[in-house]
């Protein structure tokens, strides 16, 4: 029987988790080590060790008891403000996982900045907002950097420009952009980062490739459904298999195309009304439609939201982006939202 995993943390309860953990509790016993597991991961976990991840030493010392009683295969999270706790636990036990320093930088945008630069690695600048955002899926073994998917992102309206859309193409053109896999590896090299999944952020500017963000773990917003669904490759399984020093299969059973969108509120306020028509269930192409605020909620408009505001989302799959986006745009027909201004609103 496969020894159990130790996931820092279920995360905010978006789908993304849950898909992430259904995958990993397929091959490893999950144990979650949060102060109370939520209800949407416990279907999935063996057990659970009530501790705090946001508490280094706290967690350290929990963790330290329970694997001195118990085998401990490898230690993840897929939250970025529980890297450095991971970081540490994992060296006290002897288990793969990111050098401090580096956990440190990738939680500190400015630590991360100063990095990279001292690398001659450029980050993305205050001017830099022109431009496709692309993300590389990467999975970085012990002597290859390997991109397995690049995602293509739509955002929404300044200044929060919130991600409307993400894309994967299993034959994006820039998997074989030599500049784009140059700062990608670059970037991996300056951080020192190995045996991970790591999802690196950029702006293609007329300079070239410019790095906004690097989260050396599982990302969110669905990202590793739409590499699977794309690719066949299984980021969540790879980053298990990983944690436990072992290599992942990442080899590529499918070539297509797979989206996904999500639908924030026009206007700041009170939802009324939140509903999807039956038809949406027989949309061709549609692999999920998921509500995720109910009436009642108070929400913010696009401008200015975060990512608990979005209303809904759906994913789509296709031989093609654009076979993608037209399904995108038959489903959302099918979803309908009222949003009553409040008092507090023509305050604000």
């Amino acid at each position: 029987m496969a020894q159990p995993v130790l996931l820092l943390g279920a995360g905010h309860g978006d789908a993304c988790g849950e898909f992430a953990l259904a995958r990993i509790a397929a091959v490893h016993p999950v144990i979650l080590v949060d102060p109370e597991p939520p209800a949407w991961a416990r279907p999935y976990l063996a057990g659970h060790l009530a501790a705090d991840p946001a508490r280094e030493a706290q967690t350290a010392d929990a963790v330290l008891r329970y694997a001195a009683r118990r085998p401990v295969g490898g230690l993840l999270t897929w939250s970025a403000e529980h890297l450095v706790t991971a970081a540490r636990v994992a060296a006290r036990l002897g288990l793969p996982g990111l050098p401090y320093e580096t956990a440190a930088a990738c939680a500190d945008p400015a630590a991360l900045r100063a990095l990279l630069l001292r690398h001659r690695v450029t980050p993305a600048g205050p001017e830099d907002t022109e431009g496709p955002l692309v993300s590389a899926e990467t999975v970085v073994l012990d002597d290859e950097i390997r991109i397995v998917a690049l995602t293509r992102t739509t955002t929404g309206p300044a200044p929060a420009r919130r991600a409307l859309r993400h894309c994967v193409h299993a034959h994006d053109g820039l998997l074989h952009n030599r500049f784009l896999r140059q700062c990608v590896e670059r970037t991996v090299r300056a951080l020192g980062l190995t045996h991970t999944v790591a999802h690196l952020t950029l702006r293609l500017t007329d300079r070239g490739p410019r790095v906004t963000g690097v989260a050396p773990h599982l990302p969110g917003d669905l990202l590793p459904l739409l590499v699977e669904q794309a690719t066949g490759v299984d980021l969540a399984r790879a980053a298990a298999t990983l944690a436990t020093g072992r290599l992942p299969e990442l080899t590529p059973t499918r070539q297509r195309a797979a989206a996904v969108q999500f639908a924030y509120p026009a206007t700041t306020g009170r939802l009324t009304d939140l509903r999807l028509d039956p038809g949406a269930a027989h949309e061709p192409s549609a692999e999920r439609m998921v509500l995720t605020r109910r009436s009642g909620d108070l929400v913010t408009a696009a401008a200015h939201a975060d990512v608990t505001d979005r209303l809904a989302h759906w994913v789509a799959t296709g031989e093609d982006p654009a076979q993608c986006e037209e399904a995108l745009r038959r489903m959302a027909r099918h979803l309908s939202a009222t949003v009553t201004p409040t008092a507090n609103t023509y305050a604000a």
